[in-house]
């Protein structure tokens, strides 16, 4: 049986999660308050980061159905704001697709913003790298971040309001993209799409229940396929 286990890689992995920690634990500290106000017991506050694991499709979900938004919709909402991880995922197939399929779907289980973005730079970095070497790494990415977010997410629905406001968690959020997205504007194609979906979220910001973020998602994911496409076309003619 091939040893996907790398202990130098996995190592390296969680030396790359370790600063996601400082936002991580907010993020997940302030769902775990916000969803205890929404009246979620704590099973299922427990039960909603544990299955979803994915804080911005949380909150979405969380804010709309406080508002008794049709059931429809909010998963509408939620699955738009997570299609980028289909996009990580078709990004990641070509480093990690060849792994066995329990390995893939624990993968995919565990493929959330942080996880992606240490990875993707880090194999494009070294593209030497091999299949076990890269699933280590992935494996020690992931460390801090996942269970960390399960824990914060409980004891946030167990202190709530004991939380002052003056700590402000909310600061995490913004904050946990900033870091991730920047350093991956790497292409044109890349920016350009982050500015037409930052542009189109702000045009049909007065939209109900969030829609303009499906917009803005829709909007942003064809200006990046359709600035890949040209590239691809000017190089072929070249």
């Amino acid at each position: 049986m091939a040893s996907y286990y790398d202990r130098t890689e996995y190592l390296r992995g969680v030396r790359g999660g370790l600063p996601f920690v400082l936002v991580v634990v907010p993020f997940a500290l302030l769902f775990g308050v916000v969803a205890t106000e929404a009246g979620l017991p704590l099973l299922q506050v427990l039960s909603f980061s544990v299955v979803v694991i994915a804080g911005a499709a949380q909150f979405t979900a969380l804010q709309l159905m406080a508002e008794n938004v049709p059931t429809l919709v909010i998963i509408i909402s939620a699955l738009t704001v997570n299609l980028r991880m289909a996009m990580y995922s078709a990004s990641l197939t070509p480093h990690l697709g060849a792994l066995p399929f329990m390995r893939r779907a624990f993968v995919a289980y565990c493929l959330v913003d942080q996880s992606y973005a240490l990875s993707i730079l880090e194999y494009e970095k070294r593209p030497e790298m091999s299949l076990a070497q890269k699933f280590s790494y992935f494996m020690g990415a992931i460390t801090p971040v996942v269970p960390l977010w399960y824990a914060a997410t409980v004891a946030g629905a167990m202190v709530g309001q004991a939380i002052p406001p003056a700590l402000a968690l909310d600061f995490a959020v913004p904050i946990t993209f900033l870091a991730m997205i920047g350093p991956m504007l790497r292409t044109q194609a890349h920016v350009l799409a982050a500015a037409v979906s930052v542009s189109m979220a702000l045009i049909f910001a007065f939209l109900p229940w969030n829609l303009g973020l499906i917009v803005a998602a829709i909007a942003g994911m064809v200006t990046g396929a359709e600035v890949e496409r040209r590239v691809e076309m000017a190089r072929a003619a070249q």
